[in-house]
């Protein structure tokens, strides 16, 4: 009897209990890789998010450069053959139209300028259904986001001007009263900021500012006399 005793096996409470602390610990590690795993994936939506704001970025910022170039600006504050100045017709900056955030700017394509604006000369940025869109041409819109990786939440521009007296330029003093001389060179910039959220991770959400600085100033009035 005492060697049946000592030869039996697992008692049911000791199967249930072993049992018991096996799942405890594969339920551990269950939550651990899960939270491994979580936390890989939201390293990853942020990684992607964070590139791609940042190319949107580096976009609007190199083609608003580009905002006001003009194959005349010397003419500008007098003209060649002593005449009436030029006027830059790709100066103006505005906000998008339809009332949505973005503005919209223009600059010339000409190889000989003709000093027209041209429908190929219209561009801009607006946000529109959570897609930063880019205008190509007048009318032409297009998305510059992909909506499948990310959703524009907020696109906000500021453009700044400073006004800088040219009255040394001119050859004569400008005339008492006068409200176009003496010129003034507009140095401007626009500050922009954008945010998002990612697809993959709503939860993830960035920001990305900055600023551009319009290489091509805008002149204002002209020498007289």
């Amino acid at each position: 009897m005492g060697a049946r005793r000592r030869s039996r096996g697992v008692s049911l409470v000791g199967l249930l209990v072993g049992t018991a602390i096996g799942l405890l610990v594969i339920a551990a590690a269950g939550t651990l890789a899960a939270a491994h795993l979580g936390e890989n994936r939201r390293l990853l939506a942020d990684a992607r998010l964070m590139q791609d704001l940042r190319t949107a970025a580096d976009i609007v910022a190199r083609d608003l450069r580009r905002a006001g170039h003009w194959g005349s600006a010397a003419s500008a504050v007098r003209s060649d053959d002593g005449g009436a100045a030029l006027v830059n017709p790709y100066s103006a900056i505005a906000s998008a139209p339809g009332g949505v955030d973005g503005l919209v700017y223009r600059y010339s394509q000409d190889a000989v300028e003709n000093q027209a604006l041209d429908r190929n000369e219209h561009f801009g940025f607006r946000l529109r259904a959570g897609v930063l869109d880019i205008q190509l041409g007048e009318g032409n819109w297009q998305a510059l986001t992909d909506s499948t990786r990310l959703v524009m939440t907020d696109f906000t521009v500021e453009a700044r001007s400073v006004d800088i007296d040219l009255a040394r330029f001119c050859s004569a003093p400008c005339a008492a009263g006068s409200s176009r001389c003496p010129p003034r060179q507009q140095v401007r910039s626009v500050t922009y900021s954008m945010s998002a959220r990612s697809t993959l991770d709503p939860t993830v959400r960035r920001t990305v500012r900055g600023s551009a600085r319009l290489r091509n100033d805008a002149l204002v009035g002209h020498c007289e006399g």
